[in-house]
């Protein structure tokens, strides 16, 4: 968190991470990350991975991206890249 005490409600364990994913973006905005998450609706059609994260800027040397089938897949994904990339994401 960044100075703003007891600000994240409290996460159901038993979710997932589709439920913390908002406040991920938030969290990466309040560092100077912009992100992004998205789905493309032709992807869903080919049954391709059709969840796209994507993220600049910051304390991020070079943009990332991260696709996934699932929006869990996709953020799993993301977060690893983010914290390999030196972002200790607080969820």
């Amino acid at each position: 968190m960044t100075g703003k005490q007891g600000r994240w409600p409290k996460i159901d364990e038993d979710g997932g991470i589709e439920d913390v994913t908002l406040l991920i973006l938030e969290w990466l905005g309040e560092q100077g990350v912009n992100a992004m998450i998205r789905v493309d609706a032709e992807r869903v059609a080919e049954s391709a991975p059709a969840w796209t994260f994507a993220a600049s800027g910051g304390p991020l040397e070079h943009g990332m991206r991260a696709d996934g089938r699932t929006v869990q897949q996709c953020m799993s994904t993301a977060l690893l890249q983010l914290r390999e990339a030196g972002l200790s994401v607080p969820f």
